[in-house]
């Protein structure tokens, strides 16, 4: 059999170009890095579309009309019936303090619950004398629900604006027009007396059969008080021990055998405890010596 040798150019088989094969094989072995695959899949799009949102923006005109935009889409969100704050419930005030509070927020209503700003309102109620504590909420029906807690007046307290309120802590409450609107309550004057309102009301409290006669406490020094009583007679407290030596002062005056407070006496002067003095009128006084010379034979 006779043997032909066919040349490689005829039998339609092409030499593969080995670059090609070497590229196909880096590019296979770079599609199963995890790196390049999110790379591809993730950051080449979000780069893609962040570029064409810059350009975009980045024509004036566009800004407009996107921003005119989200003003009317947040305009109709904010102005539906739901979001609608017609009425505000006080509840815990008197019809002064709710007045005051009504005044102090100015309130346009109705008006949107997204145009309210609790927090600066409930500081606004808060900072009003009256006022012990307030929340604010805005409950189911469009309704501004403000809760109350009134400060409760304890003393009557004579200082530099005329009388004044206070509650047990020394706070403000509010003016009071004259002492005969508030005969069960305390007065106070004196040096920084509103700063020791709650031994002022110690005192109070045991004042007890005293508290007929009693006109009113007088700071002292701003460090002691005086007790002011009818008939121009005052009991001379120490800084220190105060209400124990009121009630020694209360119990002699109830004694009957001592019966100390209806003789003539101007001031018990309890500031030395160790050594109590009384101080009697002139006319006590004189009294006194002249007895005294009588019974020395001396008239």
């Amino acid at each position: 059999m006779r043997q032909i040798n066919v040349p490689e150019t005829d039998t339609g088989m092409a030499r593969l170009d080995p670059r090609m094969s070497r590229m196909k094989y880096r590019l296979e072995r770079l599609m199963l890095t995890p790196l390049f695959r999110f790379s591809l899949r993730v950051v080449l799009p979000f780069a893609l579309a962040f570029g064409g949102v810059t350009a975009w923006f980045s024509v004036e005109a566009n800004r407009m009309a996107f921003t005119l935009m989200v003003a009317d889409v947040q305009a109709a969100v904010q102005n539906r019936p739901e979001f609608q704050v017609k009425l505000m419930a006080i509840d815990g005030a008197t019809d002064a303090v709710a007045e005051a509070i009504r005044a102090e927020l100015a309130l346009n209503l109705p008006m949107s619950s997204f145009d309210m700003d609790l927090d600066e309102m409930q500081l606004k109620a808060g900072a009003l004398d009256a006022v012990r504590k307030v929340d604010l909420r805005i409950r189911q029906g469009g309704v501004l629900q403000i809760d109350v807690i009134e400060r409760v007046p304890a003393v009557l307290w004579r200082g530099p604006e005329g009388l004044v309120m206070l509650d047990e802590t020394g706070m403000t409450v509010g003016p009071a027009a004259s002492r005969a609107e508030h005969v069960d309550l305390p007065v106070i004057a004196g040096e920084a007396a509103e700063e020791a309102v709650p031994e002022a009301l110690r005192l109070w409290a045991v004042a007890g059969p005293l508290k007929e006669r009693l006109r009113g406490f007088e700071r002292m020094g701003a460090r002691r008080w005086d007790v002011v009583l009818d008939r121009d007679q005052r009991i001379m407290l120490p800084d220190k021990g105060a209400v124990q030596a009121f009630e020694r002062v209360i119990a002699m005056a109830m004694a009957p055998q001592v019966d100390l407070l209806a003789r003539d006496l101007v001031a018990v002067d309890l500031r030395l405890p160790r050594r109590p003095t009384i101080r009697m009128t002139e006319h006590a006084t004189q009294e006194m010596w002249r007895i005294k010379l009588i019974e020395a034979g001396q008239q």
